[in-house]
Order: structure tokens, then sequence, then C-alpha cells
């Protein structure tokens, strides 16, 4: 894939209130499903399938520990991502209602 093919299917990705809302939450910390579905009110499947898509296009790594899965961002070899992650709101009030993480 041409570079200006790649820059363009990372902006698709990010056309999306609901996979720009994760980036912004994992810019913040490493989460895992359970916790990213707590903040967005939505279901697990719902947020699975924005992961994927973020993760098939390389913004979004995945570790698993035991049976959980965290996810963390994955934008250093991506520069021109650093401006537009620095422009979305922060998340750490959201962050702080989450109850005890549901993956311990």
């Amino acid at each position: 894939m041409q570079p200006l093919d790649n820059l363009a299917e990372t902006l698709k990705l990010l056309s999306d209130k609901t996979r720009l809302t994760i980036l912004a939450l994992l810019k913040e910390q490493e989460m895992c499903v359970c916790d990213i579905v707590a903040i967005l009110e939505t279901t697990q499947p719902n947020v699975s399938q924005h992961l994927r898509k973020l993760k098939v296009g390389g913004l979004v790594n995945e570790t698993r520990r035991a049976q959980w899965i965290y996810y963390s961002l994955n934008i250093e070899d991506k520069p021109y991502l650093h401006d537009i992650l620095d422009e979305l709101p922060s998340m750490r009030e959201d962050l702080k209602k989450l109850s005890p993480n549901c993956c311990n």
C-alpha cells in the first residue's frame, strides 16, 4: 500500500466518533474491553468491533494477560496522529468514575 493510501485508511478510522473516543481513552491509559464498554455505555460486541478495526489499522496494540486482553495506543510510527490526539478532549474524569477494574 502506498503512503497516501495508508494515510487515507487511517483518516477513515478516525472519522468515527466511537473510535475517536476509544483513542482518547487509550491516550490516558491502557484499558480492557469491559472498562471501555462501561465508559461508552454500549455493548461489548460494538466496542470489540471498533477495537478490531483500530488494531487492523495499526492504531492499537493488544496484550493478553490471563483471559483478559488489554489495549493500548500504537502511534509511535505515526507522528501525524500526535497533533490529532492532542486535540481530543481529556477522558480523565470519565476514567475516575470507573469502578475497580472489572478484569481483575
